[in-house]
């Protein structure tokens, strides 16, 4: 084994630098889901509301892409992505439907 001149050089170290910059894009869009909701409900139109929860959509849609690609890069397990799709898989049919009940007010 070669000997290792700096901590950056490890490819260990590397790959959990991927993994901070991962975690925190997965969070962000995480977050924006239920903020994306609430700033909906708080707007005074229906429109404004469903735009909102069009985004919140979207953003679902981008963390399931980046739990995917965490699987991709050893991240997390397959059964682990299984379980965090199904999660995400109901949210996105409730947004669905949130979205339904709203069109059907304008």
């Amino acid at each position: 084994m070669s000997k290792v001149g700096h901590f950056r050089d490890l490819v260990v170290w590397q790959r959990g630098m991927e993994l901070c910059g991962l975690t925190s894009q997965v969070r962000r869009a995480a977050v924006s889901v239920p903020s994306n909701i609430a700033e909906g409900h708080a707007r005074a139109s229906t429109k404004e509301y469903l735009s909102h929860i069009s985004t919140a959509r979207a953003s679902l849609a981008e963390v399931e892409t980046q739990l995917e690609i965490a699987t991709r890069l050893g991240y997390l397990q397959a059964n682990e992505l299984n379980a965090e799709l199904q999660r995400t898989g109901i949210l996105g049919r409730q947004l669905t439907a949130l979205r339904v009940a709203l069109k059907e007010r304008i």
